[in-house]
């Protein structure tokens, strides 16, 4: 079945008392029993019935089965945001004297989380080239809990062989964790390319043009203890579960998510090829180019299309300063995969808090610019970036 289709036609739990055609919103706390068993039943785990709305509610559990009905997961947990779903991962599966074996590329917070906060906690990051299988091999020991990636790097755009790592972690009976954000779930089959758990912003693209904060965890089952964290001490304990009307709002967007991402990601590629060609412009990267370094191992993953956000690199920072400035209808503003296309200078505002030694161990550069495309005309997104890179690079 089609995966617009299955986004469409997933049914609910029980049905409405009014049949309504879209899952209600379950704005309540509490839930009525109409006993003592059965209410014990419910708090206890042994029914699938709602106890309070900070652990288990009915407009929630009706997204994360359609999350599940899209991917084969075997379980979907929802959480207020892509990063507390990487916390709330991260913490099921870590613990004092473990290490994380990762990427020097990942995104500033997750960076932040890995190096620096569980560094606290007893949890190291052992940050590598995840482009190389056996430097990989030679970081994994003992006490290594598991393999950290993203499917692409932001924004740096590389692509690691999932499945080379997927090799390496089954030789060690750990699992793969991805942060597949940046290619949504309707596109590859994580489950076949060996991902164990995908985490997921649901505030990009599947909340329908940045309608709400959101995140998941999917679970392919292939770990019962891990998952048994993730259900009772993540939702249970940390306090993330994700609420009601933002579960609403992007079970919307899941409807509609396949149709925008084509239009997106046909939009990101006829921009970059474009751009490769612009006066002014030093370097392009997206996947979807034939000049990507990983091109080819991107498109034998996660297929024809790559995605909506693509970099470019001017010839110094004062230029990209003056670009941003000079920008019409493409707007300054951070978030990937809104409606509305957006352009940020990642080395000053994400990455800015970080050390300049840090931001270079990162291949974070002064020169970059990062464009989220949306769904603008794009040779309407073209003429206004032509204009700002004229206005950036005139004498």
């Amino acid at each position: 079945m089609d995966k617009t289709t299955k986004a469409i036609h997933t049914p609910f739990q029980r049905r409405d008392a009014y049949d309504a055609l879209q899952m209600p919103v379950y704005h309540t706390m509490a839930f009525e029993f109409d006993d003592a068993d059965v209410m014990a039943d419910a708090f206890c785990g042994r029914t699938d019935a709602p106890d309070y709305s900070r652990v288990l509610n009915p407009t929630v559990t009706h997204f994360e089965k359609r999350v599940a009905n899209l991917t084969g997961a075997k379980e979907v947990s929802a959480f207020t945001s892509g990063m507390s779903a990487i916390s709330a991962m991260i913490l099921s599966t870590a613990a004092a004297g473990k290490n994380i074996v990762t990427s020097r590329h990942l995104f500033g917070n997750t960076y932040l989380l890995l190096t620096r906060t569980l560094k606290r906690f007893g949890v190291e990051a052992r940050l590598t080239d995840l482009t190389d299988p056996e430097m990989v091999r030679s970081l994994v020991d003992a006490d290594t809990c598991c393999i950290f990636l993203e499917s692409v790097t932001n924004p740096q755009t590389e692509v690691a062989d999932v499945r080379a790592l997927a090799e390496i972690a089954r030789e060690h009976g750990i699992p793969v964790i991805a942060d597949t954000t940046m290619i949504p779930f309707t596109q590859f089959d994580a489950n076949a390319s060996g991902i164990d758990f995908q985490v997921v912003s649901t505030t990009k693209y599947v909340s329908g043009g940045a309608t709400s904060l959101g995140g998941v965890i999917i679970d392919y089952g292939r770990f019962p203890e891990i998952s048994e964290r993730i259900k009772k001490d993540s939702v249970f304990n940390y306090g993330g579960y994700m609420t009601p009307h933002v579960a609403y709002m992007q079970t919307l967007g899941l409807e509609t998510l396949q149709v925008r991402y084509d239009r997106q990601a046909a939009s990101a590629l006829k921009i970059a090829t474009l751009l490769e060609k612009t006066p002014g412009v030093v370097k392009v990267g997206y996947p979807g180019l034939e000049s990507h370094p990983h091109h080819k191992r991107f498109k034998e993953i996660y297929g024809d299309k790559a995605g909506a956000m693509l970099t470019f690199d001017l010839s110094d920072e004062a230029a990209c300063f003056r670009f941003v400035n000079a920008l019409k209808m493409i707007h300054r503003a951070t978030n990937l995969f809104d409606n509305r296309s957006l352009a940020i200078h990642p080395a000053s505002t994400i990455f800015g808090p970080l050390t300049p030694e840090q931001r270079e161990s990162m291949d974070v550069y002064d020169t970059t610019i990062r464009l989220s495309i949306g769904l603008e005309d794009p040779d309407d997104l073209y003429a206004d970036l032509v204009q700002a890179i004229e206005a950036a690079t005139k004498d």
